[in-house]
């Protein structure tokens, strides 16, 4: 089993506000070392097969210029696919739920070492493809927890969790004290991360306040298109 307080300072994260092709865009960034191969880390962040023990289900054709979609959320494009040469790997994706402009989620693999992978993974959405005042209201935290839980899942999975666990369990878990602690922190660690992109303190603290409350279910949470 992984400590999931060990977990959260495990991975690093940033958010960085700025302008893309004219355009306000949010790039949030996560970061972890994960104790596999390469080859192991880009079958388990690729295959059919995998994707489910530690993420969702998916479906779809999982090939350069196919289309995914995971079970209950987000499905896209696979714009790149670069397997593993040379020490890193990579590949691209739309990532959208609903009719609105779709975020880019690129995902880079680093070979540390024979037996060490460093994961990074970059979430970019325009402030225009987002719902008007969403951002404002819920900042990183709405996709950074999400993306947390992820991570977190990739970690068990590299811990012996080879048979992976049902979309059922993982809901149960995210409502018990251990799985809000988790939520907790993480909504506390991007509001550090807001922080540092230039947000004022408050603000940052009460956007990560509202997403952890939509996500345990104290409130509602932010709706798109």
């Amino acid at each position: 089993m992984v400590d999931v307080n060990a977990q959260l300072d495990a991975v690093t994260r940033s958010i960085e506000t700025k302008e893309v092709d004219g355009e306000r865009t949010y790039v949030q960034q996560l970061t972890q070392t994960y104790p596999s191969p390469i080859d192991d880390v880009w079958d388990a962040v690729t295959s059919a097969e995998r994707i489910p023990r530690w993420f969702l289900p998916i479906s779809g054709d999982l090939r350069l210029g196919g289309h995914y979609q995971f079970e209950g959320n987000a499905g896209g494009e696979i714009r790149r696919c670069e397997p593993p040469r040379d020490g890193a790997a990579g590949y691209s994706v739309t990532w959208g739920m609903g009719s609105g402009e779709p975020a880019i989620v690129s995902v880079r693999l680093v070979e540390v070492d024979a037996s060490h992978t460093r994961f990074e993974l970059e979430n970019v959405a325009t402030a225009a493809s987002l719902p008007d005042g969403m951002w404002e209201q819920f900042g990183p935290s709405a996709t950074g927890i999400g993306w947390d839980q992820g991570l977190l899942g990739l970690a068990l999975h590299f811990s012996g969790g080879d048979d992976g666990i049902a979309p059922e369990e993982a809901a149960a878990w995210v409502a018990t004290d251990e799985g809000k602690s988790f939520m907790r922190r993480s909504a506390d660690a991007w509001a550090a991360a807001h922080e540092r992109d230039g947000v004022a303190a408050d603000a940052a603290k009460g956007a990560a306040d509202r997403t952890y409350a939509a996500y345990t279910g104290e409130a509602p949470g932010p709706e798109m298109d």
